[in-house]
């Protein structure tokens, strides 16, 4: 239910906020925050990330002149704050819902989101691009990004930091330093960020720097700038930011209106001709004490009861692909010494915490760094370790270049464990896992596996064990599994080889991935209309079992493929193998089923399906437009 507010309910644009006071500018950062919660936990998604930069998101759009200036959000999650402000509160309890608001910024959304996110440290080099553009075209506008302490340790990060240094062109990057994003961030820019915040000198000359950020301006003379430039680099205990051509200033308390108001204004009039690093240091969760107190600051949630912190849970028997994963990934490792797990950055999305927790040493969270997990498991494989390498479907893509030159080509036994396959529902677009079938099946030698249901995940790890001698790949949904019982850890498969689950007549259904309960519901309504139904699982995409495909291919007059991937993947070999081998010189119909060409937007995924075209209804519909009328239809006595 919607609230009344003192000061944001005047607020609908960040023009509104410039004619506000300094103790009004601090009312309505309350109001934000308290409107934020509210509405979060009738929809579910990131709230902690937002609670820390509520007071730094006001500040922004009272200082510089969005939209034309501009801010970007690196990531986006953060940006709840921003869509209140920006047009957007009346539609922020669609959130996250079909045809509602992105839990992302989005371009189509707002032209106050002038670049699209959900994937993190793209940032800088995105802003880097809009200033350069400016300059060209001789604007004068500010452009602004937002990074976390744990995005700009990415190597993109550091890619843009350099390029940036060296352009000559005004830029202003807010290193945002909660001292956490998703998980504690890891290694030494964490360290060194910790360094600069804990050190004596900075307490010690607290009020030195207070007088310099004041002095920060276009009349600095020139001894005073030097001045300035030694303390600030002995306050800081390093030189990192100005070694890459960066002004640096900070850190200030991110929660103080008063000092954020100081140097951001400083920060936009200075005439400096680069880039200036304001470091901020906030608190992921500020405001609500269930946040704060919460182990991960309630970086993701679903609806909560805001006066008791308690999260509403799926109601569900059946134990999340996830948790089958790592639970099966622990009972091997505790034969197998071998068995190492990594993950980046998402130690309990992947539940390569539940691994962690057995298995410290094992273990290795390499922050956000998808490029860098892949080739680390690729040395770790080269000296006889099992790597497993836990990454969502979404983030292995920004490895694809290390998947082919440092695994594939070496032929080294990676494994990688593909979480968040197909459709994902509230995340939408970006975090969709539509591609990998596609760019893991084209590499020769790879070993590309999906589970149709939980029982089947558990098999497929325990055959990647024994895969040493190539990469291997395992995707499975997000969410919970069909409720079947699970197999032992000595129960495993053959490689290249699918299973009939039922066999029929007329037509052939050979699905790969976790549709098989959609071609189950499919397969009986189209027996009542007396049309019999052959349904494989095919398990891989590659290799193929082709003797399978050729017998069922002979067999049926018509044969269809099912796969949560985009084309190009699963029923392109199958189209390739059959063309191959003549045998669709015989009069077989065959269709594939796959992701349609376009992106499909956030809602409930069973409806994210249904658009798609895989659900029951629409496999039903495709077989019968593709046997048309040549199965005589029985009637009923």
């Amino acid at each position: 239910m919607k609230k009344n507010y003192k000061i944001l309910d005047n607020i609908n644009f960040p023009s509104d906020i410039k004619k506000l006071s300094n103790n009004e500018l601090k009312i309505l950062t309350n109001e934000v925050r308290e409107e934020m919660i509210d509405a979060v936990s009738e929809t579910g998604g990131h709230l902690g990330a937002g609670l820390g930069v509520v007071e730094l998101t006001v500040v922004l759009h009272y200082i510089f002149n969005t939209p034309n200036d501009k801010i970007i959000w690196d990531v986006g999650h953060q940006s709840y704050p921003h869509k209140i402000l920006t047009g957007r509160k009346d539609k922020i309890r669609t959130l996250r819902k079909g045809k509602g608001l992105s839990g992302f910024t989005k371009r189509s959304e707002s032209e106050y989101d002038p670049f699209g996110a959900a994937h993190s440290s793209t940032s800088i080099s995105s802003a880097l691009g809009i200033a350069i553009a400016n300059k060209l075209s001789n604007k004068s506008d500010n452009v602004v990004a937002v990074i976390g302490d744990g995005a700009i340790s990415a190597g993109m990060a550091y890619e843009a930091m350099n390029n940036a240094g060296s352009s000559k062109t005004k830029l202003i990057v807010i290193l945002n330093d909660n001292d956490m994003s998703i998980a504690k961030p890891v290694g030494a820019m964490r360290a060194y960020l910790a360094k600069i915040f804990t050190g004596k000198i900075y307490f010690s000359l607290r009020e030195t720097i207070k007088l310099i950020i004041s002095a920060f301006s276009k009349r600095f003379s020139k001894k005073a700038g030097k001045a300035e430039d030694f303390l600030r680099t002995a306050v800081t205990g390093g030189t990192l930011f100005s070694s890459m051509g960066f002004y640096y200033v900070g850190p200030i308390d991110g929660h103080d209106i008063d000092a954020l108001i100081s140097v951001l204004k400083n920060a936009k009039e200075i005439n400096y001709d680069g880039p200036i690093m304001v470091h901020v240091k906030t608190e992921k969760g500020k405001g609500y004490s269930f946040a704060e107190k919460s182990e991960d600051k309630y970086h993701g949630v679903t609806k909560f009861n805001v006066n008791t912190g308690i999260q509403e849970k799926a109601k569900s028997n059946s134990p999340s692909y996830t948790k089958v994963f790592a639970n099966t990934l622990v009972k091997h490792a505790e034969k197998d010494s071998k068995i190492i797990g990594i993950t980046a950055a998402m130690p309990s999305g992947t539940g390569m915490d539940i691994f962690g927790s057995k298995f410290p040493k094992r273990m290795f969270d390499v922050g956000i760094a998808e490029q860098h997990a892949v080739t680390f498991a690729a040395g770790l494989a080269t000296e006889g370790y099992k790597p497993y390498a836990a990454i969502y479907s979404t983030f292995l893509q920004r490895a694809y270049d290390q998947v082919v030159h440092d695994v594939a080509i070496q032929s080294l036994p990676v494994r990688f464990a593909i979480d968040r396959a197909g459709l994902v529902g509230a995340d939408g677009p970006t975090h969709a896992g539509s591609f990998d079938i596609t760019y893991l099946s084209t590499l020769p030698n790879f070993v590309v596996m999906a589970a149709s249901d939980e029982s089947e995940l558990v098999k497929m790890i325990n055959t990647s064990i024994d895969i040493n001698d190539r990469p291997s790949a395992f995707r499975y949904p997000r969410g919970n599994g069909v409720g079947i019982e699970l197999p032992t850890i000595c129960e495993k498969i053959e490689i290249g080889k699918g299973r009939i689950i039922k066999e029929g007549k007329n037509v052939a259904i050979i699905n790969f991935g976790a549709r098989l309960n959609e071609c189950f519901i499919a397969r009986e309504n189209l027996s009542k209309k007396g049309i019999n139904i052959t349904l494989v699982d095919a398990r891989f995409a590659k290799p193929l079992d082709e003797n399978l495909i050729w017998q069922i291919a002979t067999d049926h007059e018509a044969l269809i493929t099912i796969e949560e991937g985009s084309i190009g993947g699963f029923g392109s070999h199958v189209s390739q193998f059959l063309n191959e081998k003549k045998l669709l010189d015989n009069n077989l119909k065959f269709r594939s089923m796959f992701l349609p060409d376009r992106f499909i937007d956030q809602d409930k995924p069973d409806l994210m399906y249904k658009y798609a075209g895989l659900d029951a209804a629409n496999i039903e519909n495709k077989i019968l437009d593709t046997i048309n009328s040549k199965v005589v239809v029985k009637k009923s006595n």
